[in-house]
C-alpha cells in the first residue's frame, strides 16, 4: 500500500453499482474501487433514479464507509419523479376512460419519449455535478475522475474540463459485442471516450468491439477483480469424500437468455440416460428463471437440478468451494467474473469458446466447448465428471490470484493514474 502522502484522490463515477434497488448491480465495479483503494484514496460517487420518491426534494444523499471505500449514492428525481409518476397514472386512467382517444395518446407518449431520454439525462448530470460541488467545497478535490460505464463518461468529462482533472473510463457493457447501442449510445460512447485520457476495457475482445464505434483512443485493458479473501480454496481436511457422492456441477448467473442455461439442461438430461452421480446447483436469479425451472421439470431434471436464487458474495463463495467444477455455457460475455471467482476458488471450469475467455481459460484450468453445441458439452461436462480431480486447486487458485487479484488489479490501476498525471503535467 502506498504512504498516506503518496495517496492520490480518485473519484469513481460508476453508471452502475450496488443498492438497495439491486444489490447485485455493478458489484464489479465496488471490487475494482476496493482494488483501487489500495493504494489510493478512493470515493464512490453513485447517483441513481430514486426507488421510492418523496415529495419532499429533488433528491436524498447518502454517505457511508462500505468495505474501506467511501461511497456517496445521490437518489435523484425526488418530488419531480414523484409528480412524474402521479401524472403517468392519471393519464393512462383518463386513456383507458376516453377509449377514442386512446391510439392519439399512445401516440403523443412515442413522441414524448425522446424529450423524456433527455431530461433524464440532464437531471442526471445535475444530480451528479450538484454532489460533486459540494465535495470540491469541503475540500476533497480529486487528482483523477474515474467513470465505469460510458454514460457516467458523458458528466466526468465535463466535470474533468470544468475543474481541470483528467479523466479515464473503464467500460463493461456487453451492448458493445451485441451491438446494442442506439444513436444516442453512440454520440455518448464516442463524446466520452474520445475525450478520456485512457479507455479501460475489461477485455481485449470488449477493445475489438469498442473500436468498431469510432473510438479512437489509447487503451488499457484492466481486468476484472475477484476478491480472493473470500474466493478462495477450501482447506484439505474440510473437503467431502466417500464413493457414493454426488458429484457437484455449479452455475452462478443472472438467469437470461444470454447464458446459454437451455443448452445445459439439455446436456444434463442427456447424460441422465447413462449416469445419475451429479447434481447441479444454479444460484442467480433472473427474468428467465421459471421458464428454466420448467425446462428442468421437462427433461425429467427436477431431482437432480437446484434452483437457489439470489445469494450474497459469502455464501456465493461457499458453493463454488463445496463444488466439484463449475459450468456455465454463455452466448455472449464482456469478461464473466464468475470464472475467476470459481477458479479462485480452485475449481476447473467449462466455459465457451468465446474470445474473452479465451483469454484467461486454458486447458490448464478447464475446458471450452462451442457456444450451442450441446453434443460437445455433454462431453466436455462426462470428461469433467471422471477427471475433476486431476486438475490442481492450488495451481488454478494461484494462476486465477496473480492476473485478478485486489493486489494485482489495484497496481495496474495505480500505474495508469500515475502515467496519465504526468502525462497532465508535462
Amino acid at each position: 500500500m502506498q504512504s498516506s502522502q503518496d495517496r492520490l484522490k480518485v473519484l469513481f463515477l460508476p453508471a452502475w453499482y450496488p443498492s438497495e434497488v439491486n444489490p447485485a448491480a455493478g458489484a464489479f465495479v465496488r471490487e475494482h474501487a476496493k482494488a483501487a483503494s489500495l493504494y489510493n484514496d478512493i470515493i464512490v460517487l453513485y447517483a441513481y433514479l430514486d426507488p421510492a420518491p418523496q415529495p419532499k426534494g429533488p433528491y436524498r444523499v447518502s454517505d457511508e464507509i462500505e468495505e474501506r471505500v467511501r461511497t456517496i449514492r445521490v437518489r435523484y428525481g425526488g418530488i419531480i419523479l414523484y409528480l412524474w409518476r402521479k401524472f403517468a397514472g392519471w393519464k393512462q386512467k383518463r386513456a383507458f376512460s376516453l377509449s377514442s382517444r386512446a391510439k392519439p395518446a399512445v401516440y403523443l407518449g412515442k413522441l414524448l419519449a425522446i424529450p423524456a431520454v433527455i431530461a433524464g439525462d440532464l437531471l442526471y448530470y445535475w444530480s451528479v455535478f450538484a454532489a460533486f460541488r459540494k465535495l470540491v467545497k469541503k475540500g476533497w478535490r480529486p487528482d483523477i475522475i474515474h467513470a465505469h460505464v460510458f454514460t457516467a463518461g458523458v458528466p466526468a468529462i465535463i466535470l474533468g474540463k470544468l475543474y481541470r482533472i483528467p479523466v479515464v473510463i473503464t467500460e463493461h457493457w456487453s451492448g458493445f459485442p451485441l451491438r446494442k447501442l442506439t444513436f444516442f449510445d453512440q454520440t455518448k460512447a464516442r463524446f466520452s471516450m474520445n475525450r478520456a485520457q485512457i479507455v479501460l476495457p475489461v477485455s481485449d475482445d470488449l477493445r475489438r468491439h469498442i473500436e468498431t464505434y469510432g473510438v479512437k483512443n489509447r487503451f488499457k485493458i484492466v481486468p476484472n477483480v475477484v476478491d480472493t479473501e473470500v474466493f478462495q480454496p477450501v482447506s484439505p481436511s474440510n473437503k467431502e469424500t466417500g464413493n457414493n457422492r454426488k458429484k457437484k456441477l455449479l452455475l452462478v448467473s443472472l438467469l437470461t437468455s444470454s447464458k446459454g442455461i437451455p443448452y445445459l439442461l439439455e446436456a444434463l438430461s442427456q447424460i441422465k440416460r447413462r449416469r445419475q452421480d451429479f447434481v447441479l446447483d444454479i444460484v442467480g436469479d433472473g427474468a428467465n428463471r421459471h421458464e428454466y425451472e420448467e425446462l428442468a421439470k421437462d427433461l425429467g431434471l427436477e431431482n437432480m437440478v437446484n434452483f437457489h436464487g439470489f445469494k450474497p458474495k459469502e455464501e456465493v463463495a461457499q458453493y463454488m468451494r463445496n463444488c466439484d467444477f463449475y459450468v456455465q455455457p454463455s452466448l455472449c460475455e464482456t469478461f464473466g467474473v464468475v470464472y475467476i471467482e470459481a477458479m479462485a476458488c480452485g475449481k476447473p471450469v467449462i466455459g465457451t469458446n468465446l474470445p474473452v475467455l479465451r483469454e484467461f481459460i486454458d486447458e490448464k484450468v478447464g475446458l471450452l466447448v462451442p457456444p450451442k453445441d450441446v453434443k460437445i458439452l455433454r462431453q466436455a461436462i462426462e470428461y469433467m465428471l471422471d477427471n475433476y480431480q486431476n486438475y490442481s486447486p492450488k495451481e488454478i487458485a494461484q494462476h486465477c490470484g496473480e492476473r485478478f487479484s485486489c493486489k494485482a488489479v489495484g497496481r495496474i490501476l495505480d500505474k495508469v493514474y500515475r502515467v496519465v498525471l504526468q502525462e497532465r503535467r508535462k
